[in-house]
């Protein structure tokens, strides 16, 4: 298989129409007649990645997130001075390394809409986005779950994890409709509330977008952008297997655990 069929058999999967106008999704960089040798899967594409793919043999990274959104000036070696997307664009060139990003055209699919709450053993009824209708493809998701509280979601979601989540809302708040949304809450809080949400599961938000959602009776638990769309590599992987990618061809990014994330806590006096 070559880079463009393993493309185009990834915006089968997951469409470039469903991405957002701002987005770059796609090949950025490499030889679309390349035959695919290994590929990597990791939700960034820097060029630490880039290097980790070709030390394992891969000549192909698939991401999640954008080697960039908007081409930086030069692409150059890392250096303090300028962005590292150029550094990963020269990384991946020199090594001979393509680089493939499904990002908001991935976020809307149905396997993205299931990912992120089958971590937790919840199934999701339908899109955030669409909560109306199911069979529209949109961002988030919405489950009803048996009652618990809020810190029971919290537990649960800590467990499945491994994070240390930041929480607003009552601890003792029962909780019977969950919303997700992996990476940035944006303005989805208020759809999660019309859609009768007591509490969403997201990546990130703004200090005051969360006091205002707290506020007006939603729940919002705070994974950290990356450790909410982990699942999302996963979803990726899959794609290239049904692609037709020998499982045994298909490496993906560890970053399930604390300790493999490139970010630490200090927490009680310790590093977390």
């Amino acid at each position: 298989m070559k880079v463009r069929e393993l493309e185009a058999a990834l915006f089968d999967a997951f469409p470039r129409e469903q991405a957002e106008a701002w987005d770059h999704v796609g090949l950025s960089v490499g030889d679309p007649a390349d035959e695919v040798r290994l590929v990597r899967v990791a939700l960034d594409a820097t060029a630490e990645e880039v290097r980790a793919a070709y030390a394992m043999g891969a000549n192909v990274l698939v991401a999640h997130h954008p080697v960039y959104i908007e081409a930086p000036d030069a692409f150059t070696p890392l250096a303090s001075d300028r962005p590292q997307a150029g550094a990963a664009v020269f990384e991946a060139a020199r090594l001979g390394v393509s680089v493939l990003s499904f990002h908001t055209n991935l976020d809307r699919s149905l396997a993205a809409r299931e990912a992120l709450p089958a971590r937790l053993g919840i199934t999701s009824a339908t899109s955030l986005e669409h909560a109306d209708d199911p069979a529209v493809p949109g961002y988030g998701a919405i489950a009803d779950v048996e009652p618990c509280t809020l810190r029971d979601l919290v537990a649960r979601a800590a467990e499945a994890l491994d994070v240390d989540p930041r929480v607003w809302g009552a601890p003792a708040a029962k909780v019977a409709r969950v919303a997700f949304m992996g990476g940035s809450l944006g303005h989805f809080g208020d759809l999660a509330l019309r859609a009768g949400a007591d509490a969403i599961v997201c990546g990130e938000a703004g200090y005051h977008v969360c006091q205002d959602l707290a506020a007006r009776g939603l729940g919002v638990v705070l994974l950290g952008h990356d450790v909410s769309e982990e699942p999302f590599c996963q979803v990726l992987a899959c794609a290239c297997e049904h692609a037709g990618i020998a499982p045994e061809r298909i490496a993906v990014a560890e970053r399930t655990r604390r300790k493999e994330r490139p970010w630490w806590t200090y927490t009680g006096g310790r590093l977390a």
